[in-house]
């Protein structure tokens, strides 16, 4: 891997408050763990979507569509094929939001909540971790 490849694990470790993150390409293995500094009483966790976005306190809770294992995002089923789902796009329980790529399987992911998406939370083609947010709902 080079520098300009770590650099940008690095980034999603800080953006998506990520304690760690690994990959593995033609037989090289990179693991970048972050621990909570000694005394500060944190421990890893998976990032708040709700302490990230300001709500006011009569407004229904949001909800997420969490990442259900390790891979590669893509937002739709073909580079050229629009996106499953866009931010404002209604969603049903059970509806295809998007497709994780693991062990060169395509997993379609599947939307456990019904609500209106409100944030995609990572890029196209960006690597994701298990119970990492993707998307930001309203009910």
């Amino acid at each position: 891997m080079n520098t300009k490849e770590i650099r940008a694990l690095l980034e999603l470790l800080r953006e998506y408050g990520l304690t760690e993150i690994e990959v593995e390409r033609e037989g090289e293995r990179l693991r970048l763990r972050k621990e909570p500094a000694p005394g500060s009483g944190l421990h890893p966790a998976a990032p708040s979507v709700a302490a990230a976005t300001a709500v006011r306190a009569d407004a229904p809770p949001l909800l997420t569509i969490e990442a259900p294992m390790v891979g590669t995002f893509y937002r739709s089923p073909a580079p050229d094929a629009q996106p499953f789902v866009r931010e404002g796009d209604a969603v049903r329980k059970g509806q295809v939001v998007c497709i994780i790529e693991a062990m060169k399987l395509m997993n379609e992911i599947e939307s456990q909540v019904a609500g209106r998406v409100t944030k995609v939370l990572v890029e196209n083609a960006q690597p994701v971790e298990y119970g990492q947010p993707l998307f930001v709902l309203e009910p």
